[in-house]
């Protein structure tokens, strides 16, 4: 009776410990699949912010260059135009994660997630570029206006 007795503590054991297993790797599964929604939406915030303040930049630059600052330039309807395109893609992008996020694979997700690191990363550097831009057409004014106040 003792041997059944250890043999039945033995399989008590060998289950438990493949119980704990399975909530492990099931808890990493849901730790890991939240980890990648949360990111997927905070990547969208980036990018909207990333989008919007090219926007603002452009419009800015465009005022600024502009003889008429009430009536945009082409090149300032063509940037525009982008610009929404982008915006009407991120609310695209949104929308999936609203709809089919909670039941997409963890596959799907990474993939969502690279995609939209890789869109940021395509925008780093216009956004950079904008920024000099900005910067160069501000000290442009600034010296105008004082050669313009010297004269």
């Amino acid at each position: 009776m003792n041997s059944y007795l250890m043999l039945g503590l033995a399989a008590l054991i060998v289950l438990g410990a493949i119980l704990a297993a399975m909530a492990l790797a099931y808890r990493r599964r849901v730790d890991r699949r939240t980890g990648s929604l949360h990111q997927l939406l905070e990547l969208a915030d980036r990018l909207e912010g990333d989008l919007k303040s090219c926007r603002a930049g452009l419009q800015q630059a465009h005022a600024v260059m502009s003889l008429n600052p009430d009536l945009p330039a082409h090149g300032e309807q063509e940037a525009r135009h982008a610009i929404d395109a982008g915006l009407r893609s991120l609310l695209q992008q949104r929308i999936w994660i609203r709809d089919q996020a909670p039941r997409a694979s963890q596959q799907q997700l990474d993939q969502a997630v690279h995609a939209m690191n890789d869109t940021r990363d395509r925008l780093r550097p216009l956004l950079a570029a904008l920024d000099r831009a900005q910067h160069d057409l501000d000290s442009a004014m600034r010296e105008h206006l004082r050669r313009e106040h010297d004269a």
